[in-house]
């Protein structure tokens, strides 16, 4: 994720939403060394029963990263946790 200050972004802005929506990259906006926004792809889908942030999760490539790390937690650890 890169982060960007609210005047380049500003200056960018066309370019940065180009870029997030062709590649998928995540921008971290703010000033003064504190993040206060970001911009992402929207997702490909889109559910009006859930939450904006609960779309984004399931429905954009934001954790496909995810995919290759090892479960830490096997489905007989969860049940023996849960039931």
């Amino acid at each position: 994720m890169k982060t960007i200050s609210i005047s380049n972004a500003r200056k960018n802005i066309k370019n940065l939403v180009d870029q997030a929506r062709e590649t998928g990259e995540v921008f971290a906006i703010g000033r003064r060394n504190y993040l206060e926004a970001m911009l992402l792809r929207f997702p490909s889908e889109y559910n009006s029963k859930l939450s904006d942030v609960t779309n984004i999760n399931a429905y954009s490539t934001s954790f496909d990263f995810l995919k290759n790390e090892p479960d830490l937690y096997s489905l007989g650890d969860i049940k023996k946790e849960y039931d």
